[in-house]
C-alpha cells in the first residue's frame, strides 16, 4: 500500500483536488460514544446513498485520483452492501482504508473477508489507556478489550493498522500511556483528534488552548521516539509546534525538506486542513469541508464531487487564507496551519474566525517580527 509520506502537495493543488476524501458510508452504529459528531444510533438512516449512487461516488474519487480515500461512519459494517463497495475500490486499485467501529460485528472472519476483498488498511479508535477511560467514552462496556483483541487480529492478518484517538478532558493525562500501549501493535499511524464541540460533544469536554499546547508538545516528543508516525486532526497547529522544535520557519521549510528529505517535514508542508486538501461526504451525499464542520457546499446526487470541491463558494472561501480573521489572519504559520475552521465555527459561529484553542501569538502581534 502506498505510504502517506509522499511528496508534499502544494497549496495550489489544494484547490484542484483534496489529499484525503472521507466518506461517511452510514451513520448507523451500535456504540454510544459521548463525543459522537454524527450522534449515531443503531438504526439505519433515511436518505443514505444507495448502492448505485455509492458506486458512482467511488468512481468519481478514483477518476479524480485522490491520494487517500477513507470509508468511515457511523460503522461501515452496518451497511449491507459494504463488500460490494470494498471490491469496487479494490478493482479500481484505489488507495483506500476502512474505519469500522469495534463491536461484535468486527469478527476475525469478517476481517479475513475484508482483507481478501482488498482492504489493506484499517483504522480503529482507542480513546484511553485502560478499560475505564475508553469504555466510559465509548458508552459500551467491554469495548476496550475488543479493541485490543481486534488490533492483535489485524496485525496477525497482515493488515496495516492506524489508531485514532480523540483527546479531551477524559484522557488528557494518558497521552504517553496510550502511546506506550500502541507500540506493541506496530501501527503505521497514530491519528490524534482534538475534540470539536459538535454533535454529542460538549464544550466542557474540550481542552483549553493551554492544555492543547501541552498535549501537542507531548505528541512531538512521542514522534521523536520513532515508534510510529503521528498526525493530528483539528489541531493543525501541531505543524507549527514541529517547526518550532526544528527551528525552521515556514519560509525555510522548502529548503529544509530539499536538504533533509525528512518525512516529518514533508507531512508538515502539506498544509492540509478543513476544505483545504480535505473533503468529507456525508451518508446522504452532502459535501462538507470536514466531518466536524456541518456546512454543505452541495450534494453528489446533484453534481460532481470535483465541481463542488473546486468551484463552490464555501470551499473557495475556506481555502482563502486572506479571509481568515483575528490572529489567524496575521499568523506566519497560516499557510501551513490556518487553524481549525470546524472549531472556530462550533465556538463562534464563523468558520473564518481565529481558532479559539490555539495559544500562539503571531510575531506581528508581539513585536517579534519587527
Amino acid at each position: 500500500m502506498p505510504s502517506l509520506q509522499t511528496a508534499p502537495v502544494t497549496q495550489s493543488r489544494h484547490s484542484d483536488r483534496p489529499y484525503i476524501a472521507i466518506w461517511e458510508v452510514t451513520r448507523a452504529c451500535d456504540l454510544a460514544c459521548v463525543h459522537c459528531r454524527a450522534e449515531a444510533e443503531s438504526k439505519s438512516y433515511p436518505g443514505e446513498l444507495n448502492t448505485q449512487q455509492a458506486l458512482d461516488l467511488i468512481h468519481q474519487v478514483s477518476e479524480w485520483k485522490v491520494p487517500l480515500f477513507v470509508m468511515t461512519g457511523g460503522d461501515p459494517l452496518k451497511r449491507k452492501d459494504l463488500m460490494t463497495l470494498v471490491k469496487e475500490c479494490s478493482k479500481l486499485k484505489m488507495n483506500f482504508a476502512l474505519a469500522p467501529s469495534v463491536t461484535p460485528l468486527l469478527t476475525r472472519e469478517r476481517l479475513i473477508e475484508l482483507r481478501d476483498a482488498g482492504v489493506h488498511r484499517i483504522s480503529l479508535s482507542l480513546d484511553g489507556a485502560n478499560n475505564l477511560t475508553h469504555d466510559n467514552f465509548r458508552g459500551i462496556p467491554g469495548t476496550f478489550d475488543r479493541v485490543i483483541e481486534a488490533c492483535k487480529t489485524i496485525r496477525e492478518l497482515g493488515i496495516h493498522l492506524q489508531i485514532n484517538t480523540t483527546i479531551s478532558r477524559h484522557n488528557k493525562f494518558q497521552v504517553w500511556e496510550i502511546a506506550q500501549l500502541l507500540r506493541e501493535f506496530s501501527i503505521d499511524l497514530w491519528s490524534v483528534f482534538f475534540l470539536v464541540p459538535m454533535g454529542r460533544a460538549q464544550k466542557n469536554q474540550a481542552l483549553t488552548a493551554h492544555e492543547t499546547e501541552k498535549v501537542l508538545g507531548q505528541l512531538y516528543e512521542i514522534l521523536k521516539q520513532e515508534w510510529f508516525d503521528v498526525k493530528t486532526t483539528e489541531a493543525h497547529h501541531f505543524r507549527r509546534v514541529i517547526l518550532q522544535h526544528y527551528e525552521v520557519t515556514p519560509e525555510e521549510l522548502p529548503q529544509a525538506i530539499a536538504q533533509s528529505h525528512d518525512p516529518v517535514l514533508i507531512r508538515t508542508s502539506r498544509g492540509v486542513g478543513d476544505g483545504r486538501g480535505f473533503v468529507f461526504i456525508s451518508h446522504t451525499g452532502d459535501v462538507c469541508p470536514s466531518g466536524f464542520l456541518p456546512l454543505s457546499a452541495g450534494n453528489v446526487k446533484d453534481q460532481s464531487l470535483s465541481k463542488i470541491y473546486q468551484n463552490s463558494p464555501l470551499f473557495k472561501k475556506i481555502r482563502d487564507v486572506d479571509a481568515l480573521k483575528g490572529k489567524c489572519s496575521v499568523c506566519e504559520y497560516r499557510q501551513l496551519c490556518g487553524g481549525s475552521r470546524a472549531r472556530a465555527y462550533a465556538l463562534t459561529g464563523d468558520m473564518m474566525n481565529a481558532d479559539p484553542y490555539c495559544s500562539y501569538q503571531p510575531k506581528v502581534l508581539t513585536g517579534a517580527g519587527k
